[in-house]
């Protein structure tokens, strides 16, 4: 499953910092793999990390999935080029984790909800999150939706150049969880979307992350 060349990801296991650090996997021999020195993605510098550093891994499988481990940094080793030699618990303590296709990014932005057949009255709103293949949206509960439906929604994204763009997206009711008394969390998936439509929504949620990373929020 762990292949030689595979890329690595690894992060701090004890740490409040969100570091990441590249390297690939050159070498490996029962518990022990031998990574090439570990590059800092956000500095692009060679990271050195000390014997016994504690660390989590992860990468991605041949079929595209994402596997997760803990190891541990047992030390140097000199040969053709310097590597790095970690700890791996086998393949019994790998974790499969969930990656979705676009990253989910909490912003407010108005939003439009039209029917496509007169089923309700067309109402205004906020979202709570958006990515490029879909987004949340907050409704009352007197609206009559339903999970399945098709709706046309209009999005107002604000970008960091001061221009506004209006994308009018025909989406799905995926989900519809009530959070509060008299309000609902609309979960939707964008249908029928155009190439140049995604590319506006991948901009404006890159834009959002920037934005939280400079003001030290978590993504």
């Amino acid at each position: 499953m762990l292949k030689i060349g595979d890329v690595i990801i690894l992060e701090p296991s004890y740490s409040g910092d969100s570091e990441k650090y590249k390297c690939k996997l050159v070498d490996r021999s029962g518990e022990d793999l031998y990574i090439d020195y570990p590059i800092n993605m956000n500095t692009g510098k060679t990271v050195f990390l000390l014997d016994g550093t504690q660390l989590k891994a992860s990468f991605v499988a041949e079929e595209g999935t994402v596997y997760l481990f803990d190891c541990e940094v047992k030390g140097r080793v000199k040969q053709k080029i310097p590597m790095l030699k970690l700890r791996y618990p086998g393949k019994e303590h790998l974790v499969k984790i969930q990656r979705r296709q676009y990253v989910r990014i909490e912003t407010l932005a108005d939003v439009a909800v039209h029917p496509l057949n007169g089923e309700f009255p067309p109402f205004t709103t906020i979202s709570d999150d958006i990515s490029a293949g879909g987004a949340a949206i907050l409704s009352g509960t007197g609206v009559s939706l339903h999970e399945g439906q098709h709706i046309n929604t209009w999005f107002v994204l604000p970008m960091q150049s001061g221009e506004y763009h209006y994308l009018n997206l025909k989406s799905k009711i995926v989900r519809i969880a009530a959070t509060g008394p008299n309000r609902n969390r609309i979960s939707l998936q964008f249908i029928d979307i155009s190439g140049q439509e995604r590319q506006m929504l991948l901009r404006f949620s890159f834009e959002r992350q920037l934005a939280l990373k400079k003001k030290g929020l978590p993504l």
